[in-house]
């Protein structure tokens, strides 16, 4: 890891700084201005640490965050210099994970660790995790033994797990307090954690068994007990569940915050929305890309991890579409009698491809919101079939009547409308089963699902159209 110089702005002269003209940070969007990054990229170019550390200061730890993303990767390092000390745990939260990297690189692991130890565990896990082990550990050494040891614990949970994500950081009580006790303890103990919003109570082996938020415990006279008037009821997240499962835990019961147990039933932390906000969009990004298999689809990815990630898909979708290439093959002499078959291919495999690609969303979406489920898969079934017959409908319509007006061919035009509607069902139809398939082997349906609609789509679009041409005697 770098070594660097730490920025003392008091070391800055007053008079250099005053002489510099003010540069307006944000438009009207509230996004930094061109000519602010420019005049940051300029201060950075010639040197001026004390320029560039006038300019950024102002600003909010977010827009410190977007302005270390604006920047290019040789820059960072130069910026992280000059600003250390503006280097709060707010804006390390903010930094995109490959930025964060950039920017942890060129700053010595005894910063790294001191904004570590400002930070919330799940920040400050998020922090570490994606470094390399030797730079992980260095900075670790420089840790505060509690703080490293919650960390440690921490990083020993599986990736996009409840016990990677969740805080240490909460509040609770025994269910033998009465509320009086509870505000007595709350108010002497100043190590407790400043942010919170309700109260998690334990039994004697430290077993959630209640809640009470803070606004009950105001309203309630002091020698109430807490087992009274604390909520019974609640949602506990085991520290191996995925994220995304956990998302759908939340979303599902309306949760602000939920305990997390290990194996034995034991409080080891706390989840809260601010965290499944984030895995929210996280999840529903991923899906997205890992259908089009863009990677990361990240645009501060590495260019060589990008094209790894997208170079295999590309690959793969030559193999399939390989597939429709030998169905058209199978119909040289067919087609060579008549050009007007060429000229409408694409437009069957086309439209049958965008249908699949609907009912892949669909599906895809479904299995990811546990709306769909093995309880309704049949009525799912139907349901897209019912869509796709009259999707087809319409469409074959259209497209029919405007094959025969434009070649002047009825027969041409009832070629063309079977083999749409055709390809449409069958687009449904696998648009629907593929993922379905996949998540009963245990694969994410999002990964490999487009290609093989893709195939499946244009291979049997050709096939129908060409085998129509031909069984009715259109040649």
């Amino acid at each position: 890891m770098a070594q660097t110089d730490l920025h003392d702005p008091a070391e800055d002269s007053v008079e250099n700084v005053a002489a510099e003209p003010r540069v307006e940070e944000l438009d009207e969007d509230n996004l930094l201005k061109p000519s602010f990054v420019n005049a940051v990229r300029a201060a950075l170019a010639d040197g001026d640490v004390a320029r560039v550390y006038d300019l950024v200061e102002p600003l909010h730890p977010a827009d410190v965050a977007d302005l270390f993303e604006l920047l290019q990767p040789a820059e960072r390092a130069g910026l992280a210099a000059a600003i250390t000390d503006l280097m709060s745990g707010e804006v390390i939260a903010e930094l995109n994970d490959y930025v964060r990297e950039d920017m942890i690189e060129a700053l010595p692991a005894a910063a790294v660790a001191e904004i570590a130890e400002q930070l919330d565990t799940d920040d400050a896990v998020q922090l570490l995790e994606d470094l390399d082990a030797e730079d992980q550990q260095a900075i670790l050494a420089e840790m505060e033994p509690e703080d490293r040891a919650v960390i440690e614990s921490a990083l020993s949970y599986p990736e996009e797990s409840a016990g990677r994500l969740m805080q240490r950081e909460l509040v609770a009580v025994p269910d033998t307090m009465t509320v009086g006790d509870l505000i007595d303890y709350l108010r002497e103990h100043d190590d407790l954690t400043t942010e919170f919003w309700e109260v998690f109570v334990v039994d004697h082996r430290h077993h959630p068994v209640g809640t009470c938020q803070l606004s009950w415990i105001l309203r309630t006279p002091r020698h109430i007990a807490l087992t009274d008037v604390m909520k019974r009821d609640q949602t506990l997240i085991p520290t191996d569940m995925d994220q995304e499962e956990v998302a759908l835990r939340f979303q599902k019961y309306g949760l602000i915050s939920a305990a997390v147990v290990d194996e034995s039933g034991r409080l080891v932390g706390q989840l809260t929305v601010d965290d499944i906000v984030h895995i929210i969009q996280e999840e529903a990004g991923e899906d997205a890309l890992l259908l089009s298999g863009a990677g990361d689809g990240d645009i501060n990815e590495p260019i060589r991890d990008a094209y790894s990630a997208r170079v295999r898909w590309l690959l793969a979708n030559l193999l399939t579409a390989s597939v429709a290439s030998f169905v058209i093959s199978r119909f040289e002499d067919v087609i060579a009698q008549m050009v007007a078959l060429a000229v409408l291919m694409p437009i069957v495999a086309g439209i049958g491809g965008n249908a699949g690609t609907q009912t892949l969303a669909v599906t895809v979406r479904a299995l990811a919101t546990n709306q769909l489920t093995s309880s309704n898969t049949w009525r799912a079934v139907r349901r897209e079939m019912s869509i796709a017959l009259l999707n087809g409908t319409t469409v074959a319509l259209v497209i029919g009547t405007a094959v025969s007006l434009i070649f002047g061919n009825p027969m041409l035009g009832l070629v063309i409308a079977l083999a749409m509607m055709g390809n449409i069902v069958i687009a449904g139809f696998a648009g629907v089963f593929v993922p379905l398939t996949l998540d009963k082997l245990r694969a994410d349906p999002a990964i490999a699902s487009s290609i093989f609609v893709t195939m499946t789509t244009d291979s049997m679009g050709f096939l129908v159209f060409l085998g129509l041409a031909v069984g009715m005697g259109l040649v």
